[in-house]
């Protein structure tokens, strides 16, 4: 039996991450700076911040290294709960996640997943508004977040 579980849990992985789509920026500010200016476009359009998770920090916590890496959770009910009530396992990916982390290089870079693959994930329409809005909206506070201003 457990022969049959490997093959078929290695088939749902990677199906899983087939539509794994990540939209990548590069922000000219440090990743405070930029989950800061991100942080501040969310709540200026009106949204709710869930939270903001310090990875470094918790790295630090147990003694380990971790270049800075954060991660910033929000949303705006009204896009994300027609999503939940068409699909209640889109409560998985929503609130919407951007990441900033700065790489080997110290290049600040800000990634999050494109709402659309939530559609084949999720089983929600592909052409669902809700979508396209939250696309809009992630590439809009994002490009906020980074813009050199």
């Amino acid at each position: 039996m457990f022969r049959r579980f490997i093959p078929a849990l290695l088939a749902a992985t990677i199906a899983s991450t087939a539509h794994a789509d990540m939209i990548e920026k590069t922000s000219p500010h440090s990743v405070d700076v930029t989950l800061d200016r991100l942080q501040a476009a969310v709540e200026g359009a009106g949204a709710t911040i869930f939270a903001r998770v310090d990875h470094a920090a918790g790295a630090t916590s147990v003694d380990m290294k971790l270049r800075p890496t954060a991660l910033l959770i929000f949303g705006n009910p009204a896009l994300g709960t027609p999503a939940i009530q068409n699909a209640q396992t889109a409560g998985l990916d929503l609130p919407l996640r951007v990441l900033a982390y700065a790489d080997d290089a110290g290049v600040v870079h800000i990634t999050y997943h494109a709402p659309i693959d939530m559609a084949a994930t999720h089983g929600l329409p592909a052409d669902a508004v809700y979508l396209q809005k939250m696309t809009g909206a992630l590439d809009m506070l994002t490009s906020k977040a980074i813009a050199k201003d």
